[in-house]
Formats: C-alpha cells, sequence, structure tokens
C-alpha cells in the first residue's frame, strides 16, 4: 500500500527537521514544496508532500506518522 502525508510547519529549521526524519523513516518526496504567508499570525509557513510504499491494506485509524 502507498501512504502519503503532507507535512507542514512554520519556516524555520524545525520544518527541515520534520521533513528529514520522515526521510530518514523511508519517506520520499513527493512534488514540490509549498510555501503561504499566514496573515493571522505574520509568519512563513512552508509545506512537502511525502509518500511511502508499506505492507499491508489501508485503514482509516492508520498513524501515518508511525509508519
Amino acid at each position: 500500500m502507498q501512504l502519503y502525508r503532507f507535512l507542514s510547519e512554520d519556516d524555520t529549521s524545525a520544518f527541515c527537521h520534520k521533513v528529514t526524519a520522515a526521510l530518514n523513516k523511508g519517506w520520499a518526496l513527493h512534488g514540490d514544496p509549498t510555501y503561504a504567508f499566514d496573515a493571522k499570525r505574520g509568519v512563513m509557513r512552508c509545506g512537502q508532500a511525502v509518500v511511502k510504499e508499506v505492507p499491508g491494506d489501508y485503514h482509516p485509524d492508520l498513524t501515518l506518522g508511525e509508519q
């Protein structure tokens, strides 16, 4: 089964660490990163989709971050 996650975070090193951790757990980048300005908070936000192929069947209660 193929899993999909969208990681997001403020535009700080925390975002890079979140993506790096996912890559080191076997996730792969999917598409380009996105950036958007959060006007309410006055900060830039980053996003990156990642995918991973794992054995088994999909269930909605699956915790994607633990895969």
